[in-house]
């Protein structure tokens, strides 16, 4: 089964953080990602550009509709983004925790790929 992983992160705290802390923490799930690919489970993934880069669109009356972020006042934001290939969420529980470590100041949100149609989820 394929699961994407949305990361979830407080953006002000992490922006708050040194480069070398930030650094440290992405750099710190480096192995685990490198087992990963060993085993054919790491399908992409990439961290995300703050919320202030982002731009929502939807369709009213047919016509594009944009509006530039951020768009929630939330104490979390999505910060990054993983597809994993897993047997099941009991796996994929473990691969995301795999992420996190000790130190992370992150959470994980797991969701299985829903087929869709003909078009290949891989």
């Amino acid at each position: 089964m394929k699961f994407m992983f949305l990361t979830y992160l407080d953006e002000k705290a992490w922006l708050n953080l040194s480069e070398a802390e930030r650094n440290e923490l992405m750099q710190s799930a480096m192995p685990h990602v490198k087992q990963l690919l060993a085993d054919g489970k790491f399908l992409g993934g990439a961290p995300l550009q703050p919320t202030s880069t982002a731009s929502m669109v939807c369709v009213r009356d047919g016509k594009p509709l944009v509006t530039d972020g951020p768009f929630a006042e939330t104490r979390e934001q999505v910060g990054g983004y993983t597809l994993i290939e897993a047997r099941d969420m009991d796996e994929a529980i473990r691969i995301a925790a795999g992420f996190l470590g000790t130190k992370s100041p992150s959470t994980i949100e797991i969701r299985p790929i829903a087929p869709f149609g003909d078009v290949p989820t891989h």
